[in-house]
């Protein structure tokens, strides 16, 4: 059961040799999810063997031209392969203008409908819910209206304790209600101390005869934006977490000018949400090696690591051990 982040790019505004504009795609449970979708994307999924047929949602942090500048390419091509499914695009109000220019000068072949759902909140805000995945956007501090994502597994059915059941006298339909999360209350009777029959509800708890099989996993996307308090209790306890690293701390002035962060500062709203893997990314071309990025960034928060293209990077399954 795969849940993992595959990165296709980690530059900023200006790619280098070695590193592509935005673009990841997160694999939940056999299901694909293009987040940010910068020049050279399609490019970057071909060298990964990522069919394009599976991309059934697309999710776009911003109207960056970084962030964006692969989609008429990908909704092109996606086209020449004579889809008729729904592509489901996540973006800001704006990208109304941008999809109607691109259906307007090379939408004679789209035989596909693209759905722009339209990302607008304050706080965060579910934006989709699947049987494998709900996603929730929430607002970034950046230069132009930017949304991160928060990805998170979808929660299992409970499922019983079996030492618990002969001795209670579970029935199958007792069993598939708590399994739904529902009590179950019985009609029961004793006998009192002077002989009569006291009738009365017996209710058990689904709490008490229920467990999760596994612990649900999550991933944030925070990309583009300046370090703020809030981020980190939106993202509270979340198993992987992407954060924009475009300075190190010698450029912090710079940094907040573009409304960017540092690495230091990437790994204390990591530290700050009890996160428990960090991955920078979103890399300014003044550096040819990140490795001053990731030992600033360890200082504060140890479990730091470098997004680099075509590294993937999977959260475990976690099984709950049950006696």
């Amino acid at each position: 059961m795969e849940f993992s982040l595959l990165t296709l790019g980690t530059a900023s505004a200006l790619p280098t040799a070695n590193r592509y504009p935005s673009a990841h795609i997160l694999t939940v449970r056999e299901r694909l999810f293009l987040i940010d979708c910068g020049e050279g994307t399609q490019m970057q999924l071909r060298r990964a063997g990522i069919s394009f047929s599976k991309i059934d949602h697309i999710f776009i942090s911003h109207l960056h031209g970084d962030h964006t500048y692969g989609l008429f390419g990908l909704l092109s091509t996606i086209s020449m392969s004579n889809r008729t499914t729904p592509l489901y695009i996540y973006a800001p109000e704006g990208f109304k203008a941008f999809l109607d220019f691109f259906m307007s000068q090379f939408g004679e072949g789209v035989k596909y409908p693209i759905v722009h759902v339209v990302v607008k909140c304050s706080q965060p805000t579910e934006i989709l819910r699947t049987k494998q995945v709900t996603v929730e956007a929430f607002p970034l501090v950046h230069r132009t209206e930017t949304y991160g994502f928060l990805f998170k597994e979808a929660e299992p059915q409970v499922n019983v304790h079996k030492h618990l059941i002969e001795p209670n006298n579970l029935s199958l339909y007792e069993i598939a209600r708590l399994k739904e999360g529902l009590d179950i209350v019985r009609d029961a009777s004793f006998v009192d101390e002077d002989g009569n029959i006291v009738e009365y509800k017996e209710t058990l708890l689904c709490k008490d005869f229920t467990y999760k099989p596994y612990v649900p996993r999550s991933f944030a996307y925070c990309t583009d934006t300046m370090y703020f308090k809030r981020l980190s209790k939106w993202i509270e306890n979340v198993d992987l977490m992407y954060h924009d690293s475009t300075y190190t701390t010698e450029f912090e002035s710079l940094a907040k000018a573009n409304f960017h962060s540092t690495s230091a500062q990437a790994a204390m709203c990591a530290k700050e949400a009890n996160a428990k893997k960090l991955l920078l990314g979103h890399f300014s071309s003044r550096y040819k090696s990140l490795d001053v990025m990731l030992n600033e960034a360890r200082e504060v928060f140890s479990n730091t690591f470098l997004a680099k293209e075509g590294t993937k990077f999977e959260i475990p399954f976690e099984k709950i051990n049950i006696r």
